[in-house]
């Protein structure tokens, strides 16, 4: 099995066009190549979290992206909140995300705990 450590670009590219092969050829469960698509693919992630990390986003920028990618509206947060004023608040930044309605958002729309939870980087509105 040819695998090697990603120590830097071209064992990096390298590993990614190693990987392409598997993409227009998908080896099957438990064969040797899965294993070795398997172990690539968790090098090349291990690299890339290493070299470019992607930090989470705001709390409120989340919650927005959230809205927008499951076609949430304004009213079905004010249901997850309590009220339509407490939804327009929050999406003003007028009021900040307590960790109760932190723990509505994520049991009712899977929004992870982690997001929500983080301090605002955001000021809020006056």
């Amino acid at each position: 099995m040819d695998i090697r450590p990603i120590r830097n670009e071209g064992d990096y590219d390298w590993a990614l066009a190693e990987l392409e092969t598997y993409f227009e050829n998908e080896p099957r469960p438990g064969t040797p190549e899965a294993d070795r698509f398997d172990v690539l693919a968790a090098l090349v992630e291990a690299y890339e979290d290493q070299h470019w990390p992607v930090d989470a986003p705001e709390p409120i920028t989340a919650i927005k992206h959230w809205m927008n990618a499951y076609g949430y509206s304004q009213a079905d947060l004010a249901s997850v909140l309590g009220s339509r004023s407490r939804a327009s608040e929050i999406l003003a930044r007028k009021r900040p995300l307590t960790l109760g309605m932190a723990y509505a958002l994520h049991r009712q729309w899977k929004i992870p705990a982690e997001i929500l939870i983080r301090p605002s980087e955001e000021p809020m509105a006056a």
